[in-house]
């Protein structure tokens, strides 16, 4: 039996997660093996307390401890404005952002005809059942803007018809980017979108 066996369990599992690859698995476990008792038993114990406790909101599919996110519970998110993302990381970061207020709907992907992914295997349905529960004046679809974040878009769209008001994130060139590192659908999109100065 290998005396390293479980720590080499320990970085295969590391190596799973995005960003990180062997190399950097091996360096995040031998930085917490070493911190032991300021960084790997805290966070040992605190996945342990998230594996136990971690749901998806039932109402908008935020990620938490509780049955009801607190943006869902917070009456000051009562906008009548609902920002809908594909993942919990689209939602997140708009958190970070801080410049919504509003509540959230998360798809949990979108639509692909090509991986058999249509409107029941999202959150579609139960979007549409906010939309009238809440009172929801607008719509913002916060999709990426991929073939599958468009294609997700227009459904929506299309099935909302004039019931809301209906906006999209403005895409384009970012603040501070240069044309020589955008891709061509940036560029495109951006020219498309251009606006009078």
């Amino acid at each position: 039996m290998s005396s390293t066996r479980e720590i080499d369990n320990l970085i295969d599992l590391m190596a799973k997660l995005p960003g990180l690859g062997p190399r950097s698995a091996r360096r995040a476990v031998l930085h917490l093996i070493r911190k032991r008792a300021l960084l790997l038993t805290p966070l040992a114990d605190t996945m342990q307390t998230v594996a136990a406790t971690a749901r998806e909101c039932l109402n908008c599919g935020n990620v938490g401890t509780a049955d009801i996110c607190d943006i869902c519970e917070s009456e000051k998110r009562a906008t009548g404005e609902l920002c809908v993302v594909e993942d919990v990381a689209d939602l997140w970061a708009m958190e970070r952002s801080g410049v919504f207020k509003g509540r959230y709907h998360v798809l949990g992907g979108t639509l692909s005809a090509l991986d058999a992914v249509g409107p029941e295997e999202l959150r579609i349905p139960r979007l549409m059942d906010r939309i009238e529960a809440e009172g929801i004046s607008e719509v913002i679809l916060a999709l990426n803007a991929t073939v599958d974040g468009l294609t997700t878009a227009h459904y929506i769209a299309d099935q909302l018809g004039h019931r809301v008001r209906i906006t999209s994130l403005a895409q384009g060139v970012p603040i501070g980017g240069e044309l020589d590192y955008l891709d061509d659908g940036t560029i495109t999109a951006a020219m498309r979108a251009r606006k009078e100065l």
